[in-house]
């Protein structure tokens, strides 16, 4: 195999693709919270800015009826009832058979570059799929009914953020199973592949409340000040 043909096998010359998810209805925050703004920028647009240094090309997923009005992107879908419809939708619009994809999501506004390059160098390294991880920092124990139980050992936890990388093939054949599952890599285990755990980072907030919000517009301001 030539050094060129050992590099395109490993993911070195992969096209990097990245899916941002927009499309959520907002239920539990009680607005689109993908079109509001944290120091003065909509979240949707962060995530967008960041996949776009991070990949190539990027597919914008949004509500239905929604127009895309921010930067200039590859192609934007309408989403669907749930989120794995929703990334099947974006798979759809990517038309590469191999390659390398993130799955992003407006709710992470902050997700920094770096860590999606992160991401995407572990599948360059051989990973079908990464995912960032932050180890729990406080000691865990179960509980029921308002009463604590057993201690969880925190050395095998990991907190899963978002976004998530993976290998195009890996990925088109995850979501073909059509399994129920809140996030890829639940899918992408189930086929039997390891998932690689990057270090995560304890500013990459996933907004699901006002407080987050207001959380995020205060690292928002930090970080551009």
């Amino acid at each position: 195999m030539t050094d060129r043909a050992s590099r395109a096998a490993s993911g070195r010359d992969a096209a990097t693709w990245a899916i941002v998810l927009a499309a959520g209805e907002g239920t539990r925050f009680g607005a689109q919270k993908q079109f509001v703004r944290a120091a003065g920028h909509r979240l949707v647009d962060l995530a967008v800015d960041a996949a776009a240094q991070a990949c190539e090309r990027v597919v914008v997923v949004l509500p239905p009826g929604r127009a895309w009005d921010g930067r200039p992107v590859y192609a934007v879908v309408e989403g669907a009832a749930d989120r794995p419809s929703s990334v099947r939708r974006g798979l759809d619009a990517i038309p590469d058979a191999d390659g390398l994809v993130l799955v992003h999501q407006a709710a992470n506004p902050l997700a920094e570059v770096v860590l999606l390059q992160a991401l995407l160098d572990a599948l360059r390294d051989g990973a079908a799929a990464a995912v960032p991880g932050l180890r729990p920092a406080d000691l865990i124990r179960r509980a029921a009914d308002g009463l604590l139980d057993e201690v969880v050992g925190r050395d095998e936890l990991v907190l899963v953020q978002t976004p998530a990388a993976f290998r195009l093939p890996v990925l088109r054949a995850a979501h073909e199973q059509r399994l129920a599952a809140l996030e890829d890599t639940t899918l992408v285990s189930a086929l039997g592949y390891d998932v690689v755990v990057v270090p995560g980072d304890p500013r990459n907030v996933h907004v699901a409340s006002v407080e987050d919000l207001e959380l995020v517009a205060a690292l928002l301001a930090h970080r551009l000040s």
